[in-house]
């Protein structure tokens, strides 16, 4: 790390002021996109889809709850795999807490992967998270959101992720799809995101950006290298200090 000024207390004040404009700015762009996101078109969804849930089948609507907005986090969780995806997991281990906080506001949470429900399940227990978490893999829900391909499409460059403007990195990628439910029971499919597009849905990272290292990912194979599951992190070895030897 650099070494930063040093300087008094009335200095810095006077620079973090000036920093504080610039937040200003963020947040009032951040304001007006949010109102630009609302005022999108919707499409109907007119497929039905249904999905393996710990009580049995589930449509895309009963995963609303009775509720007329939902949030779908497409975790990255292949068929053939044993585990989801870290980095998913990473961002679920924020948001597993905050579906009580989403209903209070007329919003349904649910975690979509296509691995077998038992492994969700088997996973979900693991980690200790609480949300509602299906499967999709009887369906083509993955599919038709972006989020899945076939090994033909990657063969052929025909994967569309992030619609059409990320290279897609592997045929499993991460997303979060949003619905809205009207009073007749008409579901619409009102927002999806993807890629660098999730990271406003992280808050650790969030964290990390206020203090003086960043989130210090420069030099990694790639920037979520050091990323691992909850559960596999190790103690950080504790270094001794002058007072004890």
């Amino acid at each position: 790390m650099q070494q930063h000024k040093i300087v008094s207390r009335e200095e810095w004040i006077v620079a973090r002021k000036a920093l504080m404009a610039g937040e200003k700015e963020l947040t009032q762009a951040r304001e007006a996109l949010s109102r630009q996101r609302r005022e999108l078109p919707w499409v109907k969804v007119d497929k039905s889809y249904l999905f393996d849930g710990p009580s049995g089948k589930v449509t895309l609507g009963d995963l609303f709850k009775g509720r007329p907005q939902l949030v779908v986090q497409h975790i990255m969780f292949a068929p053939e795999w044993d585990v989801a995806c870290k980095s998913c997991s990473f961002w679920a281990d924020g948001y597993d807490r905050m579906a009580p906080h989403l209903a209070a506001r007329d919003t349904a949470m649910a975690g979509i992967s296509r691995a077998p429900l038992a492994k969700l399940e088997a996973f979900k227990q693991r980690m200790g998270w609480t949300f509602d978490w299906v499967s999709s893999g009887d369906n083509d829900f993955n599919y038709d959101y972006g989020v899945t391909f076939t090994r033909e499409q990657m063969d052929k460059g025909e994967a569309q992720y992030n619609f059409g403007t990320t290279p897609p990195y592997g045929d499993e990628l991460p997303g979060v799809s949003v619905f809205y439910r009207d009073d007749s029971g008409a579901v619409f499919h009102t927002y999806s995101t993807f890629a660098r597009g999730l990271d406003m849905m992280n808050a650790a990272y969030h964290y990390l950006d206020l203090t003086p290292l960043g989130r210090h990912e420069e030099g990694l194979p790639y920037p979520m290298d050091w990323v691992r599951l909850r559960d596999q992190y190790q103690p950080a070895p504790v270094q001794a200090s002058c007072c004890h030897g």
